[in-house]
């Protein structure tokens, strides 16, 4: 599973995070991923640039970034962007939140926490599939287990694997 794969499966975007207009990232849900770029080596921060959460500092030790590193794996996380309990998510809100956590701003969430104790992150590239709301909960939990079935583990910054809702 990597970039190729995203894109025949129909994953549009594909960003620096640098580059990426917002307002271009469609509003509907799905799910969406954030991927190195060609010869993106990890070079750690000694403190993440992320947003505390619930009082919580997002850093964590060198040791436990290298044991999550996946090498050779171009996509680095998954998530969802679901409707929410309002109804008024999605991929646009979902991608500022993550994109304003790593710009310290406090998140509504802890997931993919890892991706903001890397140096470079505005080279890193955002790509996104638009699903139907009752499909993003499967397609989350089948792309992780896709990673892991050819990688041996989950993404590097994700850290729970999704389940199957339903």
């Amino acid at each position: 599973m990597n970039r190729k794969t995203l894109k025949s499966d129909g994953f549009t975007g594909f960003r620096p995070f640098d580059s990426l207009e917002i307002m271009r990232v469609p509003q509907g849900t799905g799910v969406f991923a954030v991927l190195r770029p060609n010869e993106y080596e990890p070079h750690f921060l000694k403190r993440s640039t992320a947003g505390v959460f619930k009082k919580k500092v997002p850093t964590v030790p060198a040791e436990a970034l290298f044991s999550e590193w996946v090498d050779g794996a171009d996509i680095l996380y998954i998530g969802k962007a679901g409707l929410g309990s309002k109804g008024n998510r999605g991929l646009r809100s979902q991608i500022k939140e993550f994109l304003d956590f790593g710009r310290g701003l406090p998140p509504g969430h802890w997931d993919g926490r890892l991706i903001w104790q890397l140096t470079h992150t505005d080279e890193l590239i955002m790509a996104w599939k638009e699903l139907p709301a009752d499909h993003v909960n499967q397609a989350e939990a089948a792309y992780h287990a896709a990673f892991v079935a050819d990688h041996g583990k989950l993404p590097f910054a994700n850290l729970v694997q999704a389940k199957p809702k339903g």
